[in-house]
């Protein structure tokens, strides 16, 4: 690519202009398209921990642990790790955890499938990562909440270290956990802002526990400045949205894909750019939205809301960002200056501060002119 291109006032990349350098533009062929999409560098804002672990690292983890698996052999094992066509709703789909998590306890555990997540985002090219994961989720072998923070923070730097994709924590508090538990993660959460952790989230089983149940506990966060973002609008409808913009602080929404349900708390989005943290492929899966032609993305982003697109769960989704950029591309038409324009949507999007954010905005620019 040539330079013709540069940094927008709100430091956004001229997207239709890298699109014109590739040849064709955006008047690609699906090929060409898609090897377009494999190069260009990506950000992932909402990947969960215990959502991308690889079957082979169960396999070595169950035999360092003394655990007798129910099959042998990596590629059985994915029908106890990852969701089929029978998936009918988010209660099924985490269903998947149950069976990975009893082989998340240990320091070692959580330092190598952090090492492997930074890993896993390399070969899609990201060049940015925030990784949450529940804290208290994996205490069953002794750990405290102070030391499953620390040992996915191990594992996050080694991931930089070895693969040069920035990566960053976001610890998650559960909407079936107590509030004295939850509490427990915000306080760990601050603690460790200047170490890794970037932010605090709330996840889970959203249509029995609703976001006005936890106003206390994300009011500890935003007293704490612990920035917040919040699973709403996937499994319940846009009322969650609301409340969590407004009560709970969030400046972020993991999905958001009901938002279309009401027009005011759409319009309450657009208005306060809040970012959607848009997974595509999860999303149908737990029918967030019923099926593809249902899914809304083109009209959010033809009304200007701040997208951005995410893997949430690779294993158990079946997915990689790559995937993901394609799947958009091919059922709604995005161009690649489209396609790039939500990658730095994401730029923006990331919990960092103004200076690294910057520094990521500049290497995205001399990565985009390598391609």
């Amino acid at each position: 690519m040539n330079s013709n291109y540069h940094l927008q006032d709100r430091g956004f990349i001229d997207a239709a202009a890298i699109a014109a350098d590739y040849e064709g533009g955006d008047f690609m062929n699906a090929r060409e398209l898609e090897t377009a999409v494999r190069k260009m560098p990506k950000v992932d804002l909402h990947l969960h921990l215990d959502g991308c672990v690889k079957p082979g690292t169960i396999v070595a983890l169950a035999s360092e642990q003394r655990i007798t698996l129910p099959a042998s052999g990596k590629e059985k094992l994915l029908s106890y790790m990852q969701v089929d066509a029978h998936c009918d709703s988010l209660r099924h789909y985490l269903q998947k955890f149950d069976f990975t998590l009893r082989f998340l306890q240990t320091a070692g555990a959580l330092r190598r499938i952090a090492r492997e997540a930074v890993e896993q985002s390399a070969e899609h090219h990201c060049r940015y990562i925030e990784v949450r994961f529940a804290p208290q989720l994996h205490r069953r072998g002794g750990l405290t909440v102070d030391e499953a923070i620390h040992w996915a923070l191990e594992g996050l730097k080694e991931g930089e270290s070895r693969f040069g994709v920035k990566a960053r924590l976001i610890a998650i508090c559960m909407r079936h956990h107590s509030e004295a538990d939850n509490r427990e993660v915000i306080e760990a959460a601050a603690r460790f802002r200047d170490k890794g952790v970037v932010a605090v989230d709330l996840a889970g089983d959203e249509a029995s526990y609703p976001a006005e149940r936890f106003r206390g506990t994300f009011a500890l966060a935003q007293k704490l400045g612990v920035p917040v973002t919040i699973h709403a609008g996937e499994a319940a409808g846009p009322d969650n949205v609301y409340e969590a913009i407004t009560r709970l602080g969030a400046v972020r929404i993991g999905h958001g894909v009901r938002v279309q349900e009401d027009p005011s708390v759409m319009e309450l989005v657009r208005q306060r750019n809040i970012p959607l943290e848009l997974c595509p492929v999860s999303n149908i899966q737990t029918k967030a939205v019923q099926d593809w032609p249902s899914y809304p993305i083109r009209r959010y982003f033809d009304q200007g809301l701040l997208l951005t697109i995410n893997t949430d769960n690779p294993t158990v989704s079946g997915t990689t960002i790559t995937a993901e950029y394609m799947a958009i591309a091919e059922k709604f038409g995005f161009t690649l200056s489209e396609l790039v324009r939500l990658v730095m949507n994401g730029v923006e999007a990331a919990f960092l501060e103004e200076s690294e954010k910057r520094s990521l905005r500049l290497e995205m620019e001399r990565l985009f002119l390598e391609i």
